[in-house]
């Protein structure tokens, strides 16, 4: 790979930018801080620094430059890394080859792309004209059946087995992979769906039936080896980008839904699968927005659903707004029979979290009874003593007031008490996790390599000094340091992670020292102080050894020689 090349584009690219783009961050003094994607974090840890062009997690010690980060946030190479960022600044990579990523799915996945292609054909053919013609008349016109790859399985209960089996396929591979029972198809007569992961990869089919017989109206692709519903949620490889956009992602119950939403220009959609969220799906929306609209279903499942995923995402430190459709309504169903316009305003008035909530459990009570009233504003101050914003709950307890003629003063005691038993809820003891502690001989090390790294002046002193490092990845950094300065003239913290790209020894070992706080710069008195302890180390190390010779050693001159030098030693001499 050409050097030059790849520090070229790497200084054309601003690391905030990028991860700006895919992490909702926050400016803090000189650096960036936003939520961790590479571990479950709630509080935001990882620090992105401009100056330097590096991110660091300060939990997990996920550290790196924008290849790195790209690398593992997206799943891609890094020829395709640099492809995609030389694109996005204009630099030419027409050399950097990209090879195709083999995995021992990819029998599978072709399986699944073949099958796709089989059914599109069908829907395009003359045997798909009666499906087709009922898609249309759903409202799901060409420029659909296009963007959502829709298909066709034929009434012939074998079709597609026998042309994958032609294509090297035997029946225990497509039984494994849910394309065929024994030797039948397992979708027949349906119109296809297919399902993607979160790269844009098919890996299961949603079949539904388009005529009178009275069967299942959907079959699903069972859970394979690469079909994980609790692990995907649907259409994210496209809305990601969208929702980036959009500084929001809705969250709907099933494929049709999104399918609408997308025929009316709204792509910042994704869709469960079913109705609760596994934590997978959880961090996966934490990847697109920390804005989350719920728009699940109407019906009493709907807002059971709404409910239960709205508290989970709170938990998570996730905003949680909710469009609150009319029973029996699906957002499908919402937009077919209101429109576009009508679906926009639910959208761009959704209501907070809590107060969907609070208006919820205001349902069925019956407020001529003193008892039902009295639970519902007890429940109502509950729900709102879970809210972190003190404004919105003074505005609560004032409306509580008012609408039932009682004293603010006793619903804020009320809330005050709740608020106290909150507190002493959360005090809750945590294991801290046990790390090994670090003596000041290797803090010392650790801090001059530190210094090598941010000061160009210091890798020439550290040279001059013949430092002796104790470990052999301290020793190895030590020389990786010296000869990247001596090529390039100086250290450039984020293409020096370029430069160590293979050598995952040192990476681990940069990335723990980069998620320390070790000082940055120093001057030559501070350094000769670290000079110092270090070259106490040494001499002790040296004590150490000659006095474990001394031991084995029967000769008494021998012995005498070797006290004369732990004595030279101890003096400094």
């Amino acid at each position: 790979m050409n050097n030059d090349l790849v520090n070229q584009i790497r200084s054309k690219v601003d690391i905030v930018d990028i991860i700006g783009e895919r992490i909702p961050l926050v400016s803090k003094g000189k650096n960036f801080f936003g939520v961790c994607p590479f571990h479950d974090d709630t509080n935001p840890s990882m620090s992105v620094s401009r100056e330097k062009q590096i991110y660091t997690c300060f939990s997990c010690h996920a550290t790196g430059n924008v290849f790195n980060f790209l690398m593992d946030y997206e799943h891609m190479s890094f020829p395709e890394v640099l492809k995609y960022l030389g694109d996005r600044v204009g630099i030419d990579t027409h050399g950097v080859h990209v090879g195709k990523k083999i995995t021992k799915f990819d029998k599978f996945y072709d399986a699944y792309s073949l099958s796709l292609k089989y059914f599109q054909n069908n829907l395009n053919s003359t045997v798909g004209i009666k499906a087709k013609k009922y898609l249309l008349n759903r409202k799901i016109d060409d420029s659909i059946i296009k963007e959502f790859e829709i298909g066709l399985s034929l009434e012939t209960p074998d079709d597609l087995t026998k042309l994958l089996m032609n294509k090297d396929y035997d029946l225990v591979t497509l039984n494994r992979i849910g394309l065929s029972n024994d030797n039948h198809d397992i979708y027949n007569n349906r119109i296809m769906f297919p399902l993607y992961d979160i790269t844009g990869r098919v890996v299961g089919f949603s079949g539904r039936r388009y005529d009178d017989i009275k069967e299942n109206k959907y079959v699903n692709t069972k859970e394979t080896d690469i079909f994980k519903k609790g692990e995907m949620l649907y259409h994210f490889h496209v809305a990601k980008d969208e929702c980036r956009v959009k500084k929001s992602v809705i969250v709907m119950e099933g494929f049709m839904d999104v399918i609408r939403a997308s025929s009316i220009g709204i792509k910042n959609t994704v869709a469960l699968m079913g109705t609760a969220l596994t934590h997978d799906q959880i961090n996966l929306l934490k990847r697109l927005s920390k804005n989350i609209i719920l728009c699940l279903d109407g019906d009493e499942a709907g807002v059971k659903a709404t409910l239960a995923n709205g508290e989970l995402l709170l938990k998570e430190g996730i905003e949680v707004k909710v469009v609150s459709l009319p029973n029996p309504d699906d957002p499908d169903s919402y937009i077919l029979n209101n429109g576009k316009d009508k679906f926009i305003g639910l959208i761009d008035n959704a209501l907070n979290f809590s107060d969907f909530k609070i208006n919820k459990l205001k349902e069925n009570v019956n407020f001529s009874s003193d008892e039902e009233k009295a639970n519902y504003i007890n429940k109502v101050i509950e729900e709102t003593a879970k809210l972190d914003d003190e404004i919105r709950r003074e505005v609560v307890l004032k409306r509580l007031a008012k609408e039932f003629d009682i004293g603010y003063n006793t619903l804020e005691m009320r809330m005050n008490r709740l608020l106290q038993n909150k507190e002493k809820k959360e005090v809750i003891f945590v294991p801290k996790k046990v790390i090994p502690k670090k003596d000041k001989y290797e803090k010392a090390f650790e801090q001059i390599i530190y210094f090598m790294l941010n000061n160009d002046w210091i890798i020439t002193q550290v040279e001059k000094e013949k430092l002796i490092f104790p470990t052999e990845v301290m020793r190895n950094m030590c020389s990786e340091i010296i000869y990247y300065y001596k090529q390039n003239g100086s250290i450039v913290l984020a293409d020096f992670y370029t430069y160590l790209n293979g050598k995952d020894s040192l990476l681990e070992f940069l990335n723990n020292i980069l998620s320390c706080n070790y000082l940055e710069t120093t001057d030559k008195n501070e350094l000769f102080r670290y000079f110092k302890v270090i070259r106490e180390y040494s001499i002790n190390e040296e004590i150490k050894r000659l006095t474990g010779l001394m031991k084995k050693e029967i000769d008494p001159i021998e012995q005498a020689k070797i006290v004369e030098r732990i004595r030279k030693l101890k003096l400094g001499e």
